[in-house]
């Protein structure tokens, strides 16, 4: 069976998702270590892991697989998920795949190193648009309905 994962620490698009998960009739579960808001729909889980570092990542590598989906922004998590089997969106509605995930990998890691080597350099990109979360709910639906027939 299908399960949406939510990466939820940071998460813009965590009510968008869970209008999603309702229309498709598919579990969803939250992650995080903690803060969350619970919610009243009975197909959403709010899980909430141990505080630490990638503590949520682990926990959703080790659960998803062939036929879930994951929405994170985090690539070394996208990585391990699309290791697995699993669809994988970020936040702006972008699939994560693996014809572009190892890319994305070496991306993240030069610019660690660019901020690294540039203590001056102010961090922050774009900011979330309505365009953005219009892409998401888009490829959030077309992607479960892909992951529904993978399983």
């Amino acid at each position: 069976m299908t399960t949406l994962y939510i990466d939820g620490d940071a998460c813009p698009v965590k009510d968008e998702a869970e209008r999603v998960t309702t229309r498709h009739k598919i579990p969803m579960k939250l992650v995080s270590n903690g803060g969350l808001r619970p919610s009243r729909n009975p197909l959403v889980e709010i899980v909430v892991v141990d505080a630490g570092p990638d503590v949520a990542d682990m926990w959703i590598a080790d659960r998803a697989g062939t036929g879930d989906v994951v929405v994170t922004n985090d690539i070394p998590l996208a990585a391990k998920c699309v290791e697995a089997g699993a669809l994988v969106l970020r936040h702006d509605g972008s699939a994560l795949t693996q014809a572009n995930i190892g890319q994305q990998l070496a991306m993240r890691d030069l610019m660690t190193d660019l901020r690294a080597a540039d203590p001056f350099r102010q961090g922050g990109g774009k900011g979330f648009s309505k365009a953005d979360r219009s892409r998401f709910l888009d490829s959030l639906d077309r992607v479960m309905r892909q992951a529904a027939r993978a399983v």
